[in-house]
Formats: structure tokens, sequence, C-alpha cells
């Protein structure tokens, strides 16, 4: 057990090593760029004026002295990282050198220095088909390193995924405006596609959401290798598949595609940014690009 424990803190410090250099060189700026003035605080009530917006209009007040009153808002100089962590049992697959696990767990680490940078709290949901792990939002770097040691170490009680479940409870326990990354393979359960649009429609009305893809070439592209058995990570379901047949790997690759498109246009259509993050690309030019286009 102990060396178990001495392997999870040597990883974690190699993480740390990696991602805060990354952080420190690239992203705190660019972090701070993109996400700066999201988050904004009442301040106070004055009588409205010529070239207001009427949606400020406090209409309480409005009511009682019989004269229009706008809330004003100010910005806030600190603002709030959530990080929705998927830790169903998908993100343990990977066919190049690293696991979309590994993936994930680097790239939460870079954003999460990169918020600290700038004294912002950070917190984190990890969720499967349910909320498995809720970290209240922090400041410091012993509050980072305690993430990043969760998220290498963190067991989920189901292999499942409902992204809703976690969109909701992020709803629900953040009345705050904050920047909140969701990072997942998003293989989201049929069954909740509805209930995710509705979640995602509520929160994006409150918070700043972004959405971080990870995927591998293998989940789009069957190898021609012959008869192989194929399980399922979440349902544990087995199948075998002919992949030398062309028709099989056809049909594969137009379902990946056109689930990988009903994505998109789910996160289009609720104004959500996307980066597309695979396990054998370049994460740190992705995260560039996605904060350079906000």
């Amino acid at each position: 057990m102990q060396e178990k424990e001495n392997d999870i803190l040597k990883r974690v410090r190699k993480i740390e090593i990696k991602t805060r250099g990354l952080s420190n060189e690239i992203f705190a700026g660019k972090y701070h760029t993109a996400f700066r003035g999201r988050g904004m605080s009442f301040s106070e009530v004055r009588e409205y004026r010529a070239g207001d917006d009427v949606r400020d209009i406090d209409w309480n007040v409005t009511a009682r002295s019989s004269k229009p009153h706008i809330k004003i808002y100010e910005e806030e100089r600190e603002l709030t990282m959530m990080l929705l962590v998927d830790v169903s049992g998908s993100r343990m697959f990977g066919t190049s050198e690293r696991l979309k696990k590994s993936i994930i767990t680097e790239i939460a680490a870079v954003l999460a220095f990169s918020a600290a940078q700038n004294n912002d709290k950070v917190g984190c949901i990890f969720f499967s088909d349910r909320v498995e792990k809720f970290i209240p939002p922090k400041k410091g770097k012993s509050h980072i390193l305690t993430i990043i040691r969760e998220l290498i170490k963190f067991r989920p009680e189901s292999q499942r995924t409902a992204i809703s479940e976690a969109v909701r409870y992020l709803t629900n326990v953040n009345k705050k405006r904050c920047t909140t990354f969701i990072l997942s393979d998003f293989m989201n359960s049929h069954r909740d596609d509805a209930a995710l649009e509705d979640a995602l429609k509520i929160a994006r009305s409150k918070h700043d959401l972004v959405g971080i893809r990870v995927w591998d070439e293998r989940e789009a592209k069957l190898p021609n290798v012959g008869v192989v058995e194929l399980q399922d990570a979440e349902t544990n379901r087995k199948v075998w598949v002919d992949t030398s047949s062309a028709r099989v790997r056809e049909h594969y690759s137009t379902s990946w595609h056109q689930r990988d498109e009903a994505v998109k246009e789910l996160l289009r259509r609720n104004r959500i940014d996307m980066a597309m993050i695979s396990t054998d690309g370049d994460y740190v030019a992705e995260l560039i690009k996605l904060f350079k286009s906000r």
C-alpha cells in the first residue's frame, strides 16, 4: 500500500512539474485574457438613464419608487473555475502512448494552475452517470495538488456516463457565475441526450461553459486485424467483430462520425465552445487555439 501511495505522489509531482511550467509560460495570460470579464457581480442600484439596457431594470425598486431604476454590475477581479471531469469507464482507453484519462488529468492540471496564477478559485466535479465526487472551489497550490492527486487515484462507483447529472449539479451548487470546463470523451448515453440539452440550456444562462473532448483514433476508425473480440468499457458487453470486412469498418466509422457531429451540433446550439484533443495529438496547441478564439 505504501509503494502504491509513493507511486501516486511521484506521478503527482511529475504532472505538477510539466503542467505548472506550461501554465506559467503559456497559459496563464491567455486564460486570463480569454475569460476575464465573464464574471459580473451586483454593485448598486441607480435611476434609469437614456441609453441604459432595459434588461438591467430592477422592477422591485422601480415599483416602490415609481421611477425606473437599473442594477449596476462590476467585473469581478477573481473568477471561479469549475472542472467537470468524466471518470466513466471509457476514459481508460487509448491506443497510442497515453490513455484518455492521462490526457484529461494533464489538461485539468494545466487549467487549474492557469487559474491559480490569476488567484482564482478552482473546484472539481467528478462524474459518471452520477456525481461521484465534489471538490468545492478553493485557492492555492496545495488545493490544486489535491485535485491532481484525486484525478490520478480516484475509482468511480459506476462505469457509465450521463453528463447531464454533472451539469445539473453544477447549476445547483454554484450560484455565482463561473467558468466551467467539461472534460470528457462525450460518449454519453443516448438516453441522456434530452436531459443534457435541458441541463446545458440552464447552465449556459448562468455560467461560461467550454467543452474539451478527448478522443482516440481507434474510436473513429477500426484497423483491419481480422476477427477480434471487443468489449464496451461502460457496459462490459462483448461482441465479436470481423474487422477484415470493409463494410463493417465503414459502418463503424460512419456511426462514430454521426455521433461526433451530434455532439458538435448540441454544443453549437447552446453556444458552447469546444476543443477536440486526440490521445496522440498536441493538447497545448489545441488549448491555445481555443483561448485565442474567445
